[in-house]
């Protein structure tokens, strides 16, 4: 998977738990005034001990003045392409165009339903993600009224509004073949987590959605890669993968960028997170920019 020289950004994941919206209000303060350029948050709407994440970002980009903010990924069963559309649509104006699109086919099943959602079917799921970004797409497309018929979902004679103040983009976690190829024809970027997406795996899942690109005739460049990374930076030798000191994690982001084509690095922080966010912005950061620059040749 080629590096195709797009600017390297770098973000930070919050988990939305009621019981600590302190610190998450502190992360996202940190993170702007560190430079990060992202907030993401996870969408687990039947998750008892979790805020609402749509409204979570609501309210801190309204704490906020340049850092964007993505669901990490929306769920989309539990929501639907329209409302989702007019969601994000609002929370771009309100914000002066600071949203992205971070979306998923949906999982857990089980708990979906029980909140009275859908428990679908891999096909289904496929299909039914499909069907949604056409229809988000449409909405934001400028047109007065528009119709969609598909198998999953359909709109008739929606008058969308209001329009996006930016280009969102669309950017879906996604694993198994079909929903790569199903990224390479539609999406704007890629968001798998290394805890199911370890690094070995990566070249060919990139392939996967490079090939379905091309076959759309879309440029492979375009679908921004980014890549949810969890772990611990120490003090201490390396312990294993993204568990230790800085030069680790310089090494390994520079590598994941050169040599698997990732352009935006998310972290999970496995604990203390505000202090572990100080750490990855002020030194794992301009490291790994500095050692991508070399590498491109400037």
């Amino acid at each position: 998977m080629p590096d195709h020289g797009r600017r390297v950004e770098f973000g930070v994941s919050i988990v939305p738990a009621a019981a600590v919206l302190a610190e998450v209000r502190e992360v996202t303060r940190r993170a702007e005034a560190l430079g990060l350029d992202l907030v993401g948050i996870q969408d687990h709407p039947y998750q008892w001990r979790f805020l609402d994440t749509w409204i979570l970002i609501a309210s801190l980009l309204t704490e906020s003045t340049r850092i964007r903010f993505f669901p990490n990924v929306a769920n989309l069963p539990l929501r639907g392409p329209g409302v989702i559309a007019k969601q994000a649509a609002s929370l771009d104006v309100l914000s002066g165009g600071r949203f992205e699109l971070g979306i998923g086919a949906g999982g857990f099943w089980e708990a979906i339903a029980a909140m009275g959602g859908p428990a679908r079917t891999p096909g289904e799921a496929l299909q039914a993600l499909e069907e949604a970004i056409a229809i988000i797409r449409r909405f934001w497309s400028g047109e007065r009224t528009i119709t969609f018929s598909g198998r999953i979902y359909s709109v008739t004679g929606l008058h969308p509004g209001p329009q996006p103040v930016h280009p969102i983009g669309i950017w879906v976690g996604a694993y198994r073949p079909r929903m790569l190829g199903l990224i390479g024809r539609t999406a704007d970027g890629w968001i798998p987590s290394m805890p199911y997406l370890p690094p070995q795996q990566v070249p060919d899942a990139q392939r996967r959605i490079d090939e379905a690109a091309r076959s759309a005739g879309r440029d492979p460049a375009q679908i921004r890669r980014i890549y949810n990374v969890a772990g611990t930076i120490t003090d201490g030798p390396t312990q294993q993968l993204l568990q230790g000191p800085i030069d680790h994690w310089v090494e390994t982001l520079t590598a994941f960028t050169v040599d698997l084509g990732f352009d935006t690095f998310v972290f999970w922080p496995a604990e203390d997170p505000v202090g572990q966010l100080e750490r990855f912005a002020r030194d794992v950061v301009p490291g790994v920019r500095k050692a991508v620059q070399r590498s491109r040749g400037g």
